[in-house]
């Protein structure tokens, strides 16, 4: 069952998609049925540039496991790094 919870947010970086890489402007983060991968429900994250159009955009559907191995890996390397290198305003935690 999908729960048709989606959580948009924006963004600022950058992503590669088949034009090369473009601006990042939001992430949309939901999950649901995947399209390609061979799971029964994946944490899907679409992180696009709605403004540059919809090829704009670099999709990802992750195992729940997976993804969750991400977000902690993703959050041990900021809260790891020193400060100087998150710029001003963004410390870790």
């Amino acid at each position: 069952m999908c729960t048709y919870q989606t959580t948009t947010l924006p963004v600022t970086g950058s992503g590669k998609g088949s034009h090369g890489w473009f601006a990042l402007a939001c992430a949309s983060i939901y999950l649901d049925h995947p399209v390609h991968a061979s799971a029964p429900h994946t944490l899907n994250v679409d992180l696009l540039n709605p403004s540059a159009g919809p090829s704009y955009r670099v999709a990802l559907e992750l195992d729940p496991h997976s993804a969750r191995t991400l977000a902690t890996a993703i959050l041990a390397t900021l809260d790891g790094a020193a400060p100087s290198l998150l710029g001003p305003d963004r410390h870790p935690g």
